[in-house]
């Protein structure tokens, strides 16, 4: 606890220039994250993430030390020439985009590596610590280097916001852009240049081989929180902050603890809570939610198994009893009694204590059994009528439907149908309303043809 309040307390000024460099490029690392997994690009990214190392490893020997506007401009001179080359390759030839990526991403890496290594062993003084360009190092970060890298994320935040919408359009509808007379060309390549200059920011702290998680990983965990775009990139860009403050952090506590590999794995723990725990997508939500209407589906069939019931003897006090029902349902004893009580509570069934002890539909419990055996005749006979499926073939689907139709769908269905009488296999239909029953307008179809 000491050193987390002596380290978000701000007051060694190191602390304020690792600090707010990587939370900088986690925004940044977000927002242009959040259009590159959009797009589908994220394989694109993670080569022009390793492809930059030779021009690191350039700018290094042409400075004659680590001169950060240099290393950023070979690096990103290198992570342009890398995406050119790569567009160049699936343009002109029959290898396939992934392909050229992995050529692309294997020779350039492997060029910087040559270079890195002709580097340490020459006579080069400023050579210490220029391989914390391959999986970065934060805390060896000045106020100069923070300007510098700080700088560009800042204007990557900047320019994302100023061209926020016409991102938007022609991340989901290139046609519709083009039609309306956005630049297409020109917006793609602004913002293949965002994402060089956002992997080129990182390599300070980050380090080359990392920065693509960096970029990906924020984004997909801002997906499972929202559908909205501009939600979308404000998540992305706190998860990128939170993986940033939290990398330094545990840098700070442990100096031998590199920045760039635990700002990755933070960003991985955030990514999978969201995985988990997320609402509505979340796998734990998804689950209850499975559960949710499995239960439901289960209930519903219970209900209707007491409906066809007195359907078929037509006495509706008469007393169903519990070894009956476990005959129409592939239930356990134990599932069965937990639906029954569940039924009882919300009022929908009553429960005779005997002899014989049993079950019996009250008239909200026989109203929803109505609805549920109406709406699935009524999807047997729009199947049969309006999809030429053969009346011995409908069933199953109805049955997986029924679960599912609204009130609105089955308005729609009745008012198409004409508001039939008898489904496909000549079963009555019934109806709570009857007087306002409709004439059967497919039956009048058919007769006159």
């Amino acid at each position: 606890m000491d050193a987390f309040w002596e380290f978000f307390s701000l007051r060694d000024p190191n602390i304020r220039y690792v600090l707010g460099g990587t939370v900088l490029l986690g925004i940044a690392s977000g927002l242009i994250g959040t259009f590159t997994v959009l797009r589908r690009r994220a394989l694109v990214g993670d080569a022009v993430a390793h492809a930059i190392l030779p021009g690191v490893c350039l700018g290094f020997i042409l400075a004659g030390g680590k001169d950060p506007l240099l290393l950023v401009a070979g690096a990103f001179v290198f992570g342009l020439l890398s995406m050119i080359t790569m567009d160049f390759i699936t343009r002109n030839s029959i290898i396939s985009p992934d392909t050229s990526i992995a050529m692309v991403l294997s020779v350039f890496f492997g060029l910087g590596v040559v270079l890195l290594t002709m580097i340490q062993s020459s006579s080069f003084t400023d050579q210490s610590g220029l391989d914390d360009f391959l999986f970065g190092q934060a805390a060896s970060m000045v106020g100069y280097d923070v300007k510098v890298f700080g700088g560009l994320s800042l204007f990557i935040i900047l320019s994302v916001i100023l061209v926020y919408k016409e991102f938007k359009v022609i991340s989901f509808d290139l046609t519709y852009a083009k039609s309306i007379g956005y630049p297409v060309k020109r917006l793609e390549l602004a913002m293949a240049l965002l994402m060089v200059l956002i992997i080129t920011a990182g390599i300070q702290a980050v380090g080359v081989v990392l920065m693509a998680s960096m970029l990906i990983i924020p984004a997909a965990a801002a997906r499972y929180w929202t559908d909205s775009l501009s939600y979308l990139l404000l998540i992305a860009a706190v998860f990128g902050a939170i993986s940033g403050a939290a990398g330094s952090f545990i840098s700070y506590t442990a100096p031998a603890m590199p920045t760039g590999p635990w700002m990755v794995v933070s960003a991985a723990c955030v990514f999978f809570v969201s995985f988990f725990f997320a609402p509505g997508r979340g796998e734990l939500s998804r689950m209850l939610e499975s559960k949710k209407l499995s239960f439901r589906i289960r209930r519903e069939n219970v209900l209707k198994s007491l409906y066809s019931f007195e359907e078929k003897d037509g006495k509706a006090e008469r007393v169903r009893t519990l070894s009956e029902l476990m005959k129409t349902q592939r239930l356990s004893k134990l599932k069965m009694k937990s639906i029954l009580s569940y039924l009882k509570n919300k009022e929908l069934i009553h429960v005779y204590p005997g002899p014989p002890s049993g079950f019996v539909l009250t008239e909200n419990g026989r109203k929803e059994a109505k609805r549920l055996v109406r709406v699935h005749r009524l999807w047997e006979k729009y199947l049969n009528e309006y999809l030429q499926i053969p009346e011995d073939h409908v069933h199953d689907d109805a049955e997986s439907m029924e679960h599912l139709i609204t009130e609105d769908i089955e308005k729609e269905l009745r008012a198409s149908l004409g508001s039939p009488d008898k489904d496909p296999h000549q079963s009555q239909i019934p109806y709570d309303d009857p007087a306002s029953k409709q004439p059967d307008r497919s039956s009048n179809r058919r007769n006159t043809k």
